[in-house]
């Protein structure tokens, strides 16, 4: 398939999540559209890129769907210049989105536990022109202390509960996306407000992998 044919089942993907009102802001839409999603996919998978459902990459990870993504990257609300965080981040597709809607003055950093998928993640990205990630090998729910605090963090993976210790590197105003629950999760957003979390928005259901903490 040619880069062209790509690009073109790209502008689908994000014209039916604009018309399904999963993609709302400009900004995250300009992201889906700059980001190819088919560097984040293995050579025999490439050609189910631009369908609007979750993939295995291996080791028994997933790439979520784009409906999904699009709807905790509208809730998380990142603006240019943020500081953000993604735990379980997985082939770093959703790390290139959050590089561009951020921003070349912004800063995108990446928790993943799978050392194999932490290498596929760092050859992907060499595939973009995103400056802006860093990526460390590490257990997520322990955050990443010395580079906190960070303005937005997105948990791509199921929790019972938010770990203490991305609360405690969140800054003050900002704002935290996971998926809570078991066999089905809601995506909650929660925000912090002199120093606890004040849940603002719920959504429902969705399916991630287990964050293992």
């Amino acid at each position: 398939m040619s880069e062209k044919d790509f690009f073109e089942k790209r502008k689908i993907l994000v014209q039916n999540m604009v018309q399904s009102e999963v993609l709302k802001s400009p900004e995250i839409k300009k992201a889906f559209l700059s980001v190819k999603r088919e560097i984040f996919f293995s050579e025999g998978m490439k050609k189910f890129a631009y369908e609007n459902n979750a993939f295995p990459i291996g080791f028994g990870q997933t790439i979520s769907q784009p409906s999904t993504i699009a709807v905790m990257l509208e809730l998380l609300d990142a603006q240019k210049g943020m500081k953000t965080l993604e735990i379980g981040s997985g082939s770093a597709y959703v790390l290139a989105l959050l590089s561009k809607i951020v921003g070349f003055k912004g800063k995108v950093f990446g928790i993943e536990l799978v050392p194999e998928l932490r290498g596929i993640a760092e050859k992907n990205l060499n595939g973009t022109n995103c400056k802006n990630i860093k990526l460390l090998l590490g257990n997520g729910c322990n955050g990443w202390r010395e580079k906190a605090p960070f303005d937005r963090v997105l948990i791509s993976a199921a929790c019972r509960e938010i770990p203490k210790a991305l609360e405690a590197q969140l800054n003050e105003n900002g704002k935290i996306v996971v998926p809570i629950g078991n066999n089905l999760q809601e995506i909650v957003l929660a925000q912090k407000k002199k120093g606890f979390l004040e849940e603002k928005e719920r959504k429902c259901c969705f399916l991630f992998v287990p964050l293992h903490c």
